[in-house]
């Protein structure tokens, strides 16, 4: 299975359980992330060490280069927003520019171009989508946005909003509700 989220754990309908730090938070769950790109999480274990370079934030497989980003899907009927934390596939240049700007605020750096790395099965086959990103400051991942021409459902969710009952929908499929 190619989905390795954070493995949050919803302990009563007011809060959740974070299987990173171990403490419970107030609300439900509004992200997911991704450990790895699919094709690099789907090596065996023992391949994935010896052939890909990992940190929380990049990855190199061969001559495969990723970036660890944030897809936000805004909710339709309350501020905020539900995070993907998806990996885009980009080609060396954006991968070496990156690194170049990773400890920097690089919200005037033009816009790059990568593919969506992770299949995100709530809206069907997303690996592969063309995807633009946006660098920021340094404590924040860059984002993830899809050319409005696009219109795989889940640029036509991002576009549209998510209402209260998909993100329920989404719990459940996560196993967080």
């Amino acid at each position: 299975m190619p989905f390795h989220s954070l493995g949050l754990k919803v302990t009563s309908p007011q809060s959740f359980l974070c299987s990173v730090c171990g403490k419970s938070h107030e609300g439900a769950p509004t992200d997911t992330a991704f450990a790895l790109p699919d094709d690099v999480w789907a090596l065996p274990e023992e391949q994935r060490s010896a052939r890909a370079k990992w940190t929380s934030d990049l990855c190199q497989f061969g001559e495969r280069y990723f970036i660890r980003c944030l897809l936000p899907v805004p909710f339709s009927d309350t501020s905020g927003y539900y995070g993907w934390g998806a990996w885009a596939e980009v080609e060396w240049p954006v991968f070496e520019r990156y690194l170049a700007i990773y400890e920097v605020d690089a919200t005037d750096e033009p816009e790059a171009k990568g593919l969506l790395a992770n299949n995100i099965k709530e809206y069907g086959a997303t690996l592969g989508l063309p995807v633009r990103i946006r660098f920021g400051i340094s404590s924040q991942r860059p984002k993830l946005a899809f050319a409005q021409s696009e219109s795989h459902a889940l640029a036509r969710e991002i576009q549209a909003g998510m209402p209260a009952s998909r993100y329920h929908q989404i719990l459940v499929s996560r196993g967080n509700a």
